[in-house]
């Protein structure tokens, strides 16, 4: 499998268990490595326990233990170093919605900036950045805080 490919399953993954709010897993098994930038510039990032303790107490997780959310990840655009097993992400998401009294639609989209190194032949997330919130809707349902975009 090439690099890009492998990578663009790290952020796949990441979808599909945060959809299923399946947020230990996320810890464990893809940001176990990484640091993640949380807050405005300045702010020092979290470790995985943080991130996972931060799912947990602004996620709403519903009787399913789902958000019922579905994450779309679109149009990575990857730099890979094959040489020095390093790699850098740059993609958009949009995160749709539906609840028994929120109709189906998208809720937020963004930007993802990753970072990614190889190590013992398989590549793992070092960084990610949250902090590009582009466009928000209605996130009542799913946060338990409020949103505000990205500085231009």
């Amino acid at each position: 499998m090439s690099s890009e490919t492998e990578i663009c399953n790290l952020l796949y993954r990441y979808a599909e268990l945060i959809d299923q709010g399946r947020f230990e897993q996320i810890a464990d098994e893809l940001f176990v490595h990484a640091r993640l930038i949380v807050g405005s510039e300045g702010t020092p990032t979290v470790d995985a326990a943080g991130m996972l303790e931060m799912f947990r107490n602004t996620t709403i997780r519903y009787e399913d233990g789902t958000p019922h959310t579905k994450h779309v990840i679109s149009n990575p655009i990857l730099q890979v170093d094959e040489e020095a097993g390093t790699a850098t992400c740059r993609s958009y998401y949009t995160v749709f919605q539906q609840t028994a009294t929120l109709p189906l639609q998208p809720i937020v989209s963004g930007r993802y900036h990753d970072r990614f190194e190889r190590v013992g032949g398989a590549w793992r997330f070092v960084e990610r950045d949250y902090t590009k919130v582009d466009l928000i809707g209605d996130v009542s349902q799913h946060l338990r805080f409020s949103l505000r975009p990205a500085p231009s």
